[in-house]
């Protein structure tokens, strides 16, 4: 059994949420969560909050132990881009690309 979390549309590159997804694979919930705690990055407050409503998931609704959960899968997907313009000389222009990412967090228990 598994109990998972997505966020979509979060505004943060997919890259930037990648390197702190990579620090919690296979760990088991209180460490990733400590982890997340104490790592200095933007995504780490959202994957915090992502972590407590996949446990709260796997708690309710399948009735999981909550000293047994591990993080089984975590990735992360490009969303929608945000195409904006940035004036620049002579009447140009330049594109910027505000990224936004799907994250998923999958929990299961360890057995």
């Amino acid at each position: 059994m598994e109990a998972r979390a997505i966020l979509r549309h979060a505004r943060i590159a997919t890259r930037k949420v990648q390197i702190v997804l990579d620090l919690i694979r296979n760990q088991p919930v209180d460490k990733a969560r400590a982890i997340l705690k104490h790592t200095p990055k933007a995504a780490s407050e959202l994957l915090i909050k992502l972590l407590d409503s996949a446990k709260a998931n796997a708690e309710n609704n399948f009735s999981m132990s909550k000293d047994a959960l591990y993080v089984a899968e975590c990735f992360v997907t490009p969303g929608p881009t945000l195409k904006r313009i940035h004036p620049r000389a002579r009447g140009s222009a330049n594109r910027i690309l505000k990224r936004t990412s799907h994250i998923t967090l999958v929990l299961k228990e360890k057995e």
